[in-house]
């Protein structure tokens, strides 16, 4: 029904994955691969969007890349409309669902957060940031897949949830240099990330 209101079913499919992950940038054959859809229309529906301003594009290493322009006037209620329920109020929470699958087996996770090469315009070392009790072989399997996604190797650290909250609370430098650049947080159970 959603597809009829808004005139394609590509157009419908874009929104979702730009407003399911606001600060986060697709270069387009990463698109088409994400929602499935063909190429053309994809590059098509980019055109239109981008004419339009509800996204925005930027050149890096010899790619293209887009993403949703969160100073776009309606932003907020395009957000509420494609945001995965439960996740609107989460700026930055990309593929909440797929993700919350993906972390189960490593145990007990309470906050993964994504920097570096995995936030298009991050300037972190740090790629990926996981805290909580973690499954070792479970871990390595899942940063292995990651990696093979990505086709790059990735720097990360895992660190108990205790010494997170720690290092948070007192401002620890490698948290805040983290949490100070572009960073997509995927799980913050306890919340305490929402000042951040």
């Amino acid at each position: 029904m959603i597809d009829a209101l808004f005139g394609s079913k590509t157009r419908v499919k874009l929104l979702h994955l730009f407003l399911n992950n606001p600060g986060r940038a697709f270069y387009v054959r990463e698109i088409t691969r994400k929602i499935d859809e063909q190429i053309n229309s994809v590059r098509r529906e980019l055109a239109n969007m981008l004419s339009i301003g509800i996204i925005k594009s930027e050149n890096s290493n010899n790619r293209l890349y887009y993403e949703i322009n969160q100073e776009y006037p309606h932003f907020g209620p395009l957000h509420q409309i494609f945001a995965d329920s439960g996740v609107s109020d989460a700026v930055g929470v990309a593929d909440a669902n797929d993700w919350t699958k993906r972390l189960k087996p490593l145990g007990d996770i309470r906050v993964v957060i994504f920097g570096g090469k995995l936030v298009h315009g991050s300037t972190s070392d740090v790629d990926l940031l996981i805290a909580g009790t973690v499954n070792k072989t479970q871990l390595k399997k899942f940063i292995k897949e990651l990696e093979e996604e990505e086709n790059k190797a990735l720097n990360y650290s895992v660190m108990d949830y205790e010494d997170f909250y720690y290092r948070l609370s007192i401002k620890d430098r490698f948290v805040t240099t983290l949490l100070a650049t572009k960073h997509t947080v995927i799980t913050d159970s306890e919340g305490v990330l929402t000042d951040s």
